[in-house]
Parts: structure tokens; sequence; C-alpha cells
């Protein structure tokens, strides 16, 4: 299944990159009913509520893996 947004990435792993994803999602939500556009104004609540539940609320890091590579080669 296609994800909207991969939680898994590395890009995600810092706490503040995902605080201001959520934070820009929820300043233009407000921006778009501030202007009158109830329209807009639903579809970015509920990508707000979807990236503050997937970023913030049911993120998991995964463990990094650390892979060993053996050599034959004495060094």
């Amino acid at each position: 299944m296609i994800k909207f947004i991969d939680p898994d990435h590395p890009f995600y792993r810092p706490l503040w990159v995902r605080l201001l994803i959520v934070a820009f999602c929820v300043v233009w939500t407000a921006f778009e009913f501030w202007q009158g556009e109830n329209t807009w104004g639903m579809i970015f609540l509920a990508v707000s509520a979807y990236v503050g539940c997937v970023l913030i609320i049911f993120f998991k890091p995964k463990a990094d893996v650390v892979e060993e590579t053996k050599t034959d080669d004495p060094v």
C-alpha cells in the first residue's frame, strides 16, 4: 500500500522536523479558513489531522540495523 507520508524515512526522524511539518499544515489550515475558503480549509484540516497522527501520535522510529560485512581478507 502506498503511504501519503512514509514515517520510516530518515528525513522524519528528528522531532523538530515533524513538529515543523505539522505546524505548517495547521497554520495553512487557519489561513484558508481566515480567507473564507471553507473547502480548502476542510481539506487542509484533514491533511493536518493525518499528518499529526502519523508524525506525532503514532510515530515509532525503527531501530537502526547495523550490518556487519564479513570479508575473508584480514586487514
